[in-house]
Parts: C-alpha cells; sequence; structure tokens
C-alpha cells in the first residue's frame, strides 16, 4: 500500500515538472519571437545628412545652458554674412528672450531642442508631443514662427521620436559632422575636425556654450567656403517632396 502511494506521488511529481516544463519553453519560444519581432521592426532615422549633388554645407548650434557666446558668435556670423540654425530649449527661450529675438531678427533660423532637454525615448508619445509643442509656442511667441526642425536632446531618439515629430509636420534633425566643441578642444583641433568630415549636404554640429568655438567659428566658416561648399540654413538644405531616410540617415526624396 505504501509503495502505491509513493507511486503516485512520484506521477504526481513527474507531470507537475513535465508541466511546468512545457510552460518555460513556451515562455521562452514566445520571449524569442517577440524579440526577433521588434529586432526585425524598420528602424526609423533622423537627418543626419542630405543627399545632395549641390556643394552645399549647414552650420548648427545648439542651445542649451548659457549665452555668455552668442553675441559673439552672432558677429561673426555676420561679418562672414552667413546664415545658422540655431536648436533652442524651452527653458532657454525663458532665460534668453533678447537673445532668442536677435537670432531671429538676422536671419538665422531657430530649430526646437525640446521644453526642457530630457531623453526623448524615456517618454510616452503624449508627453513627447507635448515637449516639442511647448518649446514650440515658446519660439512663435517671440519670434512670429513656429520651428520646422527639431533635434532630440543628447541625439537621443527611437522610432517613436521621429514618428511624432514627422506626425507634428517637422522634420528630426541631427548632423553628419560633430565639432566636439562640447569637450573643448582647441580652435585649430576643432577646425581640423570639421573640414576633415565635411561633404556634399553636411551638417555641422556646434554649441553656443562651448568655450572656444567663438575662436574657432572663422576659420570653420573660411575653411569650408574655401572648399567650394556654400553654407546654409538647414532647412534650405532639405528639399521639399516626399522622401525617406536611408539606414545611415542620409536623406533622399521619394521617386515618384
Amino acid at each position: 500500500m505504501k509503495l502505491l502511494i509513493l507511486n503516485k506521488r512520484s506521477l504526481l511529481s513527474l507531470a507537475f515538472c513535465l508541466l511546468a516544463g512545457v510552460a518555460a519553453l513556451t515562455v521562452t519560444v514566445s520571449s524569442t519571437t517577440k524579440a526577433v519581432q521588434t529586432a526585425t521592426s524598420p528602424k526609423e532615422n533622423p537627418i543626419y545628412r542630405v543627399e545632395s549633388n549641390k556643394k552645399q554645407v549647414a552650420i548648427s548650434f545648439d542651445a542649451a545652458w548659457g549665452n555668455e557666446e552668442t553675441p559673439q558668435l552672432l558677429d561673426i556670423l555676420d561679418e562672414y554674412k552667413v546664415k545658422a540654425t540655431f536648436f533652442l530649449v524651452g527653458d532657454w527661450v525663458n532665460q534668453f528672450p533678447e537673445d532668442v529675438k536677435a537670432i531671429a531678427a538676422k536671419g538665422h533660423d531657430i530649430g526646437n531642442h525640446s521644453n526642457t532637454h530630457p531623453h526623448m525615448p524615456q517618454l510616452s508619445d503624449d508627453m513627447a508631443s507635448a515637449e516639442i509643442t511647448a518649446c514650440n509656442e515658446k519660439i512663435e511667441q517671440l519670434t512670429g514662427h513656429a520651428p520646422t526642425l527639431f533635434r532630440p536632446p543628447y541625439g537621443d531618439y527611437n522610432n517613436m521620436v521621429v514618428n511624432t515629430v514627422k506626425s507634428m509636420g517637422m522634420y528630426c534633425v541631427q548632423w553628419d559632422v560633430d565639432s566636439l566643441d562640447w569637450k573643448d578642444p582647441s580652435p585649430e583641433q576643432m577646425t581640423k575636425t570639421v573640414l576633415n568630415k565635411v561633404q556634399d549636404g553636411s551638417i555641422v554640429l556646434m554649441h553656443n556654450g562651448a568655450k572656444n568655438t567663438p575662436a574657432a567659428l572663422p576659420s570653420i566658416i573660411k575653411g569650408i567656403q574655401d572648399k567650394g561648399y556654400e553654407i546654409v540654413l538647414i532647412k534650405d538644405l532639405i528639399p521639399e517632396g516626399e522622401y525617406y531616410t536611408d539606414v545611415q540617415g542620409e536623406f533622399h526624396l521619394a521617386e515618384n
């Protein structure tokens, strides 16, 4: 009798183990399938560079923290008769409204760099949209024009961010030439970094608050122009029409 009870318990234990194993296998297969589906989902890329047969390059500045260098940068751009694109954070707009007006009055374009400079992929769709909308409204109130370009803080994005920007009728823009001015290289190093990388349709990244950027800007502008490039606004670098970005983030007009 005892032997029979032991056998039943053994059978029950065996059955339980088998069921647990099947469940674990199901979870593993399900998780693997989900991972494969995620990995194969199309990746949305911002615009890093524009396909172009024109020798044109765009210079951009991100403004998130201070404004000490801004007047000097604007004076240099005036001196060389160059227009640039400034990506402004909403909090920066709040602190320096007169600088915002000056940037616009001098003919430079103003882009959106979010309202509070968060890591956008960590936000929900609605929160990301609210960040962009709030910054747009602040800029439009001061300049009369809402931005058409958005640059995610830290260059941090995912499909949600890119698609949210597109749904708002804006372009999500990065860069393909980083001056690395945020690392405080010498003006000579900064100039060499930029000039070694620019090509047709390039977008150059600089910052209004980097201490050596004003010293490097004249040689960067002159060096770009000596290579035969025209310096234009990012919005003028991007042609109108249906488009796509390839895996490298290069902008291409869609074929009709």
